[in-house]
């Protein structure tokens, strides 16, 4: 899995509070369990005019120019601002992949579904939880006449940007650590292995009769 350590990229604010999952990738896109394929849809209902469908071309169709992501200053985005309870809604993980596969590899906002909180972190995307006067201080900064560059160093928790002083931002030390080393739930698992086989040996001098394979 890839890692994340210290990202900087251009933040695109979405000023959308309660942002679902369906928002995200509806729902007549969730034909496969491949984590590739959704990006070019993120968002669909929002950025073309048109209905989308699988097999059509994105730059055949009619593009909503009112929508952020088609703004010209928010081209190449990889980092998300949103409002409360972003990626609320079902469970779809699909949510996630398409947002990584657009090239968003961290979204910040004021609280999360939980859900899609945790499917993040599956994913290699980074939620960053701010306090609301923090994200509307962002907003005012993000949506001025240039795009505004944010690096995200998730070693010392802290947001930089080049018109203020840096944001500290708190995470999970096991969810930060598998981020930075880029491993899933597997691999931190896989970390302990010594500690794993140890067990079973304790386990099994302990309580033989468990692994017996006398069925009398």
């Amino acid at each position: 899995m890839e890692s994340f350590s210290v990202h900087r990229g251009t933040l695109v604010p979405l000023d959308r509070a309660n942002v679902d999952t369906d928002q995200i990738i509806p729902k007549q896109f969730l034909k496969s369990i491949k984590r590739t394929g959704f990006g070019e849809n993120l968002f669909d209902a929002w950025r073309f005019i048109d209905e989308g469908e699988i097999g059509k071309n994105p730059n055949e169709r009619k593009i909503n120019r009112e929508f952020i992501f088609n703004d010209p200053r928010y081209q190449g985005v990889s980092i998300l601002l949103g409002r409360r309870n972003f990626g609320c809604g079902s469970s779809r993980e699909h949510a996630v992949w398409a947002l990584f596969e657009f090239g968003i590899r961290c979204v910040i906002a004021p609280s999360f579904a939980d859900i899609f909180y945790n499917n993040c972190f599956k994913n290699r995307l980074l939620p960053i939880v701010l306090k609301e006067e923090i994200i509307e201080y962002l907003f005012g900064l993000a949506t001025g006449p240039q795009a505004l560059e944010v690096e995200v160093n998730l070693e010392t928790q802290r947001l930089s940007v080049e018109t203020a002083d840096d944001i500290p931002f708190e995470i999970e030390p096991g969810r930060k650590e598998a981020l930075i080393l880029g491993l899933d739930d597997i691999g931190m698992t896989f970390m302990h292995s010594d500690e794993i086989r140890e067990f079973e040996v304790r386990h099994r001098e302990s309580m033989p009769w468990i692994f017996s394979h006398d069925q009398t």
